[in-house]
């Protein structure tokens, strides 16, 4: 089947064209500069000179662990819970997503590990069984200062739509919450603990971390590379870090927390990856190295959505907006680098023989406010195809 789009200002690799695609069985078959061709027997549909770009490919958000547990305590039906997310991902403009399922209990979650099974069987189910918009893979967060991290591992690990694995170590004191204030203030007002609470917590967790990290670190490493399973160093913060990093075989560098850790991470070879929120918010939520400023020294690979769906479009036209980057520039940070990253090499780009995963975007023009004195623009999703076939 032939499907055109056409009248669309398309973002190509490096430069944006006004113009059309021809999609045919799944792939884009032709990009033309013609924006109102001969339509003929195919289907046809005006884009009304809105963007198209590559469908957005997303390595990094949780968002399924959120949709699954709602409230404290409270569980959803894992199935409705895998299709809600997917259907927030996909009018995000994702079509590739990388599901990151955190496995390793701290101390106090002792249903941790039977949870990530749950999840990772609804992903796979509903993957398989057709019911998803978007290309759902997984990520498995593994928190290596925890007992049962390798257990739970090989557990789940196998199975095919494992694509990355991150080595996390969530030390208070450490990495991430370097500052042990901004982790009090997250666990105070996230999980409602006293002051005497969170300090019981974090002697805990120091002990976990004296027990398992180092050798839970080798471990995790070894089964990954035994898999050629792709892996990922999360909030490294030093040149000792990403030494550690570079020598286990770490090809991303997960929200580097310092400039130093980043500058040390692509002279390594690692592509690093950040946040959208921290774009969009201005700067780290936990008190680390802003997005933006990675960018502007060019130590910036991808943008991950991380904890807001639609945070991954909007920093890209924010970006833009503001000068920061082109168009094709801000695209390949949700695009072709991380498929990239990933592994993948038949998505990412609008291309002849390439995946026809495309998204239709309308720049709204905003008003001015204090926060954005020259007016916001904002990207609306119109229209999201997977291998040619429209799911949003």
């Amino acid at each position: 089947m032939t499907h055109m789009l056409t009248n669309a200002r398309i973002v190509l690799e490096n430069e944006i064209v006004h113009g059309s695609v021809r999609i045919e069985n799944g792939k884009i078959a032709e990009v033309s500069t013609d924006p109102h061709p001969a339509v003929g027997t195919a289907s046809g549909e005006d884009l009304s000179e809105d963007y198209l770009l590559p469908g957005l490919v997303e390595l990094h958000t949780d968002q399924v662990e959120g949709h699954y547990q709602p409230r404290p305590k409270r569980f959803w039906d894992p199935i409705p819970a895998v299709i809600a997310h997917d259907a927030q991902m996909a009018a995000s403009g994702m079509t590739t997503v990388l599901d990151a399922l955190r496995i390793g209990s701290s101390p106090g979650e002792n249903r941790l590990a039977g949870r990530a099974r749950t999840l990772m069987d609804a992903v796979v189910h509903a993957a398989e069984a057709g019911l998803l918009r978007a290309d759902h893979y997984v990520h498995l967060r593994c928190e290596v200062s925890t007992p049962d991290v390798v257990d739970v591992f090989d557990d789940i690990g196998g199975h095919e739509r494992v694509r990355l694995v991150s080595l996390m170590d969530h030390t208070p004191g450490e990495r991430q919450y370097a500052d042990v204030e901004a982790f009090r203030t997250y666990m105070v007002g996230k999980h409602s603990m006293t002051n005497e609470q969170f300090d019981q917590h974090v002697a805990a967790l120091h002990e976990y971390s004296a027990q398992f990290s180092e050798k839970n670190r080798r471990l995790m490493v070894a089964r990954a590379m035994d898999r050629s399973i792709t892996i990922a160093a999360h909030d490294d913060a030093t040149q000792a870090h990403i030494d550690e990093s570079a020598a286990a075989g770490v090809r991303i560098s997960e929200f580097p927390t310092t400039i130093e850790a980043a500058r040390a991470a692509r002279a390594a070879g690692q592509l690093v990856v950040m946040g959208a929120p921290n774009i969009i918010r201005g700067g780290s939520h936990s008190g680390n190295v802003a997005a933006a400023d990675l960018l502007r020294l060019g130590l910036l690979d991808v943008l991950s959505s991380d904890y807001v769906p639609s945070s991954l479009l909007h920093a890209v036209f924010h970006l833009f907006h503001g000068g920061d980057v082109t168009l094709p520039q801000g695209v390949a940070l949700v695009s072709a680098n991380p498929a990239r990253a990933a592994g993948f090499d038949d998505r990412g780009l609008i291309a002849a023989g390439m995946r026809a995963d495309v998204v239709r975007v309308h720049a709204y023009a905003g008003a001015s406010a204090e926060h954005h004195p020259l007016g916001s623009v904002l990207p609306i999703v119109r229209g999201v195809w997977r291998e040619g076939t429209r799911v949003a």
